[in-house]
């Protein structure tokens, strides 16, 4: 017995004069709708997702999340509404669900890809030093925050041989501030036993460049962790494209 296909690559039944409207309506996927999800799967296992523009990648996610219907007016808009593949995919719930034809099934598609880049880039840094793997941290910092509209604030928690130990969202803000609190940082380091830290948070408007309230809270930060002989390696702030090292800076 031949084994069972998906859904889209069944059998043509729509190779008759029946119109589009009526094979849609009766859940049948038109040929031409079919042929082209079949040639983006082609591309995509030749080419890789570099031989794709953002709007097809996403048309390839869409593919699961709506068996029966063309996607690409639906993959144009979210590219048109967010303006690229992994602003997609890191919009809120609430900004997603606005936009026409997207629902829970969409969302939660979107948002398994997302945890699963951030699975991938975590795997990378975690329990290992960042000093042989700075820039996959960075990358990391990246996928998980550089898209981001609102401040996020992660604390990087490393051991004595600068072993990377915990990695925890310490807050959440607006698109300009996040409230961080020196004494809850100094007390989560003290119970995971660090020996270090890295503070690393996004801003929103893509440009890294610290402020004096970022500066003023480092130095608020770094002075409590002197008590409790607790080192502060660095602060990193993660714009769009490029970051800030307040250790390179001269900040630290």
């Amino acid at each position: 017995m031949n084994p069972p296909r998906a859904f889209d690559e069944a059998p043509s039944l729509f190779d008759t004069d029946e119109a589009p409207e009526v094979a849609l309506a009766a859940g049948r996927l038109p040929t031409y709708i079919r042929d082209h999800r079949k040639r983006l799967r082609e591309r995509f296992l030749q080419g890789g997702a570099a031989a794709m523009p953002d709007y097809e990648l996403l048309e390839l996610l869409l593919f699961r999340a709506i068996p029966r219907q063309d996607v690409k007016p639906l993959a144009r808009r979210l590219i048109d509404r967010f303006g690229d593949f992994n602003r997609v995919l890191t919009a809120s719930h609430d900004r997603l669900s606005e936009v026409d034809g997207v629902g829970d099934a969409v969302i939660t598609e979107l948002k398994i890809v997302e945890a699963c880049a951030q699975r991938l880039a975590r795997t990378r840094v975690m329990n290992r030093s960042v000093l042989s793997s700075w820039d996959a941290l960075l990358d990391y910092c990246h996928t998980a925050m550089s898209h981001r509209e609102t401040e996020q604030f992660r604390i990087l928690f490393l051991d004595r041989k600068n072993v990377l130990i915990a990695d925890e969202e310490q807050a959440r803000g607006t698109v300009d501030h996040v409230p961080v609190y020196p004494r809850e940082v100094v007390k989560r380091a003290l119970e995971l036993n660090a020996s270090a830290l890295i503070l690393v948070h996004n801003h929103p408007s893509g440009d890294p460049t610290p402020s004096e309230q970022d500066i003023l809270l480092t130095n608020q930060i770094q002075n409590a962790l002197k008590v409790m002989g607790i080192a502060l390696h660095d602060h990193l702030i993660i714009g769009k494209s490029r970051e800030t090292s307040f250790r390179a800076s001269g900040f630290l």
